[in-house]
């Protein structure tokens, strides 16, 4: 079973929406997801109770507490990791996990985060010896300001990938409050979100998104 997890020390850069979205994007490309919902506050689990079951399914992951076990049926992974993932919770999290996910907001205060984060990160040995791969996602970006030419500086400034940008869009607000992301959308609402991801999950299929095994 792959597993990809989303982190990102600092909390509110969206790692609930991107967990979620990923799991939607996959389960419309046909695999059998479970999603893991690792932070206390549980909205990821909560966003999953809200889904319906006309959309492509995706599998709950111990919902009541205990440890994450996916159901056996599930091809793919996805753990949604809290605020503050350190030490041996983020070791255990970056051994279990192929592919590692880490959204950038654009604002000094995470690029400072994220600056300290990714230092750390590219210094654990699953990152070391690509046991893990980590790619970047820079997440409700605005085009054309400073703080978007900014971010896209510090993120090229490290050696793991940009793989997307995600636009500031009411959408992901307005689908995550129904059970819903932008894959469920109708194309006229959702069309330049669409667009965005796929980059994203080119990449997530790719070979070069995988650790190696």
């Amino acid at each position: 079973m792959r597993t990809i997890a989303v982190i990102n020390a600092k909390g509110g850069c969206g790692k609930s929406t991107i967990a979620t979205s990923l799991a939607a994007a996959m389960a419309w490309d046909g695999h059998s997801v479970a999603l893991g919902d690792m932070d206390p506050q549980q909205s990821t689990n909560d966003w999953l109770a809200l889904r319906s079951e006309d959309l492509p399914a995706i599998l709950p992951v111990n919902s009541k507490g205990g440890p994450l076990r996916a159901p056996a049926e599930a091809d793919t992974l996805i753990l949604d990791t809290p605020a503050g993932l350190h030490g041996s919770e983020l070791g255990h999290v970056l051994r279990r996990a192929e592919t590692v996910l880490v959204p950038v907001l654009p604002s000094p205060v995470d690029m400072r985060a994220a600056w300290r984060f990714l230092n750390h990160l590219a210094e654990l040995k699953p990152v070391v010896k690509r046991e893990a791969v980590v790619g970047l996602i820079a997440n409700r970006v605005r085009p054309h300001t400073i703080i978007y030419r900014e971010l896209t500086g510090f993120l090229n400034d490290f050696r793991f990938p940009v793989i997307g940008q995600l636009r500031d869009s009411m959408n992901y607000v307005r689908a995550f409050e129904r059970g819903l992301t932008v894959s469920d959308l109708p194309p006229y609402q959702a069309w330049q979100d669409w667009e965005e991801w796929e980059p994203i999950m080119a990449w997530i299929r790719s070979r070069r998104s995988r650790g190696k095994t």
